[in-house]
């Protein structure tokens, strides 16, 4: 029997389950410096996003042993304020599946369920405009 998956802030979600939104995944770990920097993206896009048919997901996949530890992944989500519903993905299920490389990444799904747009690291490293360009491809996809 499988252990069922930990869920912060839901109970669970499938894609399959949000078509007709707009759905934001983020692979992260917690303690990864360039992760952390995006936490103000994703604080960003929920509160301009707000009402609106997207779904912000995060799927963290531990780096470190500490990592591993749910209490530990729900305090720092709290203290983040990361308020969207957090799959922790101990066994690296999903970062596998999803043919994951590294820490962050973030992808986009239409409202179909079409990945559309990915974009690896930090979204606003060193003058980088992947925040904006981010927000802008969600935009677009909101008005399909």
């Amino acid at each position: 029997v499988q252990p069922a998956p930990t869920w912060i802030s839901s109970s669970g979600e499938k894609l399959s389950d949000l078509r007709g939104r707009v759905v934001v995944v983020h692979f992260y770990c917690f303690g990864c410096i360039n992760c952390i920097h995006n936490f103000p993206s994703y604080r960003n896009w929920m509160k301009q996003l707000e009402g609106r048919d997207v779904t912000i997901i995060g799927i963290h996949s531990p780096e470190t042993q500490r990592e591993r530890d749910v209490d530990a992944v729900r305090q720092k989500a709290a203290a983040e304020k990361l308020d969207f519903p957090i799959l922790v993905d101990t066994e690296m299920k999903n970062w596998n599946a999803w043919g994951n490389t590294m820490w962050p990444t973030v992808y986009l799904v239409d409202k179909r369920g079409y990945l559309r747009q990915w974009w690896q690291g930090e979204l606003n490293w060193k003058g980088a405009t992947g925040e904006k360009q981010m927000l802008a491809k969600i935009e677009a996809l909101l008005a399909e």
